[in-house]
């Protein structure tokens, strides 16, 4: 199945695509949905079910959906709006929704929150109804939010596994699986970058690509930037101080000295990651790469690469992105990318994946070396947990993202001194990556039941 480096890379809100930005999205296909009806609405409800429940406030799940249903959307987030809208909802018990008026909504009383069983599609599950005056239910839609910002309705959903074992895209490469990825490689003698730069040019212009390509790298460069300058104390509770100004300070102190020792690199690689999910647990703009919570491993291993490699180029961020996203989306269609699905092996271990990928191609890789760097970054992540303490995407999640751009750099590394023959393939390690997640117990993906959530204190 085709999927794009645009819809890889997306640019949202922090502080999780799933949890944020997918029930944003969700609310908003709602009103659309409830626009084209013939129904005339007097009020909304929405409930979260499973590690949308859980986790949902710790990850802004609440305000997502509300401001959802307010018109908000990921790509055009206005924060300072968003807070008053907030303020009048809570005051008036009240949505004014675009194109469908004032409708009634007490966020006390609307919203709520289903510990029970998980839905039967997803993990991040919720339902979103519009009731008529009476209170009864006119219009109901469910809703999955599968990682990365994406999400499908009910019916989607089911749909999905006939595409997913049938379906074939019509572009020049469709490849779906790390094997016939390198055969097509292999006899189109071309790079992984050129054959997803064809398959991208199917549905839109190069001029159009290349400035959305570019859009991308800039908001994941400005997000490093941001990161490096914040102070304070970041929102939810657990009191956790952002270190990335700390860090760069005494990195560029240190430049130029005798002292510094040869690993201080991984120092530099951690503080760029660290910076944009510093910026994403402060709800700051972002990049799903491919998700939130794992946003900052593609963008560090990008500015490791222009920062400290010689001979490194600007020019060839645009095949880092097209390589790492083709590594994304074979992860994506053949296990998952959703932390709820199957923990963060899933978000940060196919971060790693896509980076390792995407640095192995820029420093002269063949397709060969590629997968192998991908398959080493991913194979050393498989069975991590998604255990973020208090429901927050800060413990552990802020560190292990540089930790995973240090293995990306590495594996890349590993990969480019062998000639790519290897004994794991990338295809063996994303299936053993969907069958561990498949058999991980539910409180250790996302659900804050389980692991650091439960061992180190909330407050």
């Amino acid at each position: 199945m085709f999927l794009s480096v645009l819809d890889m890379f997306k640019v949202g809100i922090g502080p999780s695509s799933s949890h944020t930005m997918g029930p944003m999205v969700a609310a908003a296909q709602f009103l659309k949905t409830l626009r084209d009806s013939p129904f005339h609405a007097h009020g909304l409800r929405a409930t979260l079910h499973g590690s949308l429940a859980f986790t949902g406030v710790g990850h802004a799940t609440d305000r997502a959906t509300i401001l959802g249903l307010a018109g908000f959307e990921p790509q055009t987030y206005d924060a300072a709006r968003a807070e008053t809208v907030l303020a009048e909802i809570k005051a008036t018990k009240t949505i004014n929704a675009p194109g469908l008026g004032p409708l009634q909504f007490d966020p006390a009383a609307d919203l709520a929150f289903d510990y029970g069983p998980n839905l039967p599609g997803h993990a991040n599950g919720m339902i979103i109804r519009a009731t008529d005056a009476q209170g009864d239910v006119i219009l109901q839609e469910t809703y999955y939010s599968i990682g990365g910002g994406f999400v499908l309705t009910e019916a989607e959903h089911a749909a999905a596994g006939a595409i997913k074992a049938n379906a074939r895209s019509d572009v020049p490469f469709p490849f779906q699986n790390g094997a016939e990825m390198l055969e097509m490689a292999k006899t189109s003698n071309l790079t992984i970058a050129q054959m997803k730069r064809r398959n991208e040019l199917r549905f839109r212009s190069a001029d159009d690509l290349d400035a959305g390509i570019n859009r991308v790298w800039e908001v994941m460069n400005d997000c490093i930037s941001r990161g490096m300058e914040g102070t304070g104390i970041l929102p939810g509770g657990l009191r956790v101080r952002r270190r990335a100004k700390g860090i760069h300070d005494q990195l560029m102190a240190e430049r130029g000295l005798n002292m510094t020792a040869p690993h201080t690199i991984n120092d530099w690689m951690s503080l760029y990651a660290m910076a944009v999910n510093e910026e994403n647990a402060a709800g700051g703009q972002v990049v799903t790469a491919p998700t939130n919570g794992a946003a900052g491993v593609v963008p560090a291993v990008i500015r490791y690469y222009l920062d400290h490699v010689p001979g490194a180029s600007v020019s060839r961020v645009p095949d880092f992105l097209l390589t790492a996203a083709a590594i994304g989306g074979l992860c994506k269609h053949n296990a998952s990318i959703s932390g709820a699905e199957c923990g963060c092996q899933a978000e940060v271990g196919s971060a790693a994946a896509m980076a390792a990928a995407g640095l192995a191609a820029v420093l002269g890789g063949s397709a060969e070396q590629i997968e192998n760097a991908a398959e080493i970054a991913l194979e050393h992540h498989l069975g991590m947990t998604c255990d973020p303490v208090k429901g927050l995407v800060q413990v552990p999640c802020i560190e292990r993202n540089g930790l995973g751009a240090i293995k990306a750099v590495s594996a890349a590394s590993l990969a480019l001194r062998g000639d790519g023959v290897h004994l794991v393939s990338l295809d063996a390690c994303i299936e053993t990556m969907r069958q561990t997640g498949h058999d991980m117990h539910e409180k250790y993906k996302e659900t804050s039941l389980g692991g650091l959530a439960v061992n180190v204190p909330n407050c």
